[in-house]
């Protein structure tokens, strides 16, 4: 984002802009604060987020004290110019709770999927892949993740080429739940292979919500 971004965002009458602060790796929003201008052009230059405290009235550092930093990958705004996407590499936990995302907490009602415990389809995925790339800091003796990363991107991909048989395999017998289990299976070793290879799993969102768009229009995409 450069100075002249800056100018055409919008600031409220406080002078402050909602920032909204998601994983560029899992997706996962992990909170939301306020900035200045002061604040974002800090941000930009540093490289980790710096927020405007309303309470305090003073800019601060997340991370100063606890630790838990995040280095900044990127920064969008959006359609009205009035708030900003903040992607990071997060170190840490965001929450001061001790929580990895501050919104870790949901209201009863709705159908099920809204139920307390019950996360989104996007959301586990977030989460399983957040902890695949912990797996790969960590390499924590007789972990199956850890010891497959280890192995390199050869038994990574024969694994892969393993559970796309098992897939086919349950799909030609019409066996619903052995395919679930297989498909999981896939994905688990797919999303092994992205970390292996450095690839955030928001990368492979923005494309599926590329071909999303597409598919309303005329153009042939594939898999739609």
């Amino acid at each position: 984002m450069t100075e002249s971004a800056i100018e055409r965002l919008r600031f409220n009458d406080d002078g402050l802009i909602p920032a909204v602060v998601q994983d560029g790796r899992s997706g996962e929003v992990l909170m939301i604060a306020y900035m200045n201008r002061e604040s974002l052009k800090k941000t930009l230059k540093k490289g980790e987020t710096y927020f405007w405290s309303r309470s305090r009235q003073e800019m601060w550092h997340k991370g100063e004290t606890s630790g838990n930093t995040q280095r900044v990958t990127e920064i969008r705004y959006d359609c009205d110019a009035d708030a900003l996407l903040v992607r990071v590499e997060q170190k840490g936990v965001a929450c001061h709770t001790g929580e990895y995302s501050c919104f870790h907490r949901t209201l009863p009602g709705g159908d099920d999927t809204s139920a307390p415990g019950h996360a989104s389809f996007g959301e586990t995925l977030g989460v399983l892949a957040r902890r695949i790339h912990q797996r790969n800091l960590d390499r924590p003796e007789g972990s199956y993740t850890a010891k497959l990363l280890k192995g390199g991107i050869d038994r990574i991909l024969k694994k892969i080429g393993e559970e796309s048989g098992e897939v086919i395999i349950a799909a030609k017998n019409h066996a619903p739940r052995e395919i679930t289990w297989e498909v999981a299976d896939l994905m688990y070793h797919l999303l092994v292979m992205m970390e292996h290879e450095g690839i955030p799993l928001g990368d492979v969102g923005a494309v599926l919500q590329e071909r999303v768009k597409d598919a309303h229009g005329d153009s042939r995409v594939p898999g739609t």
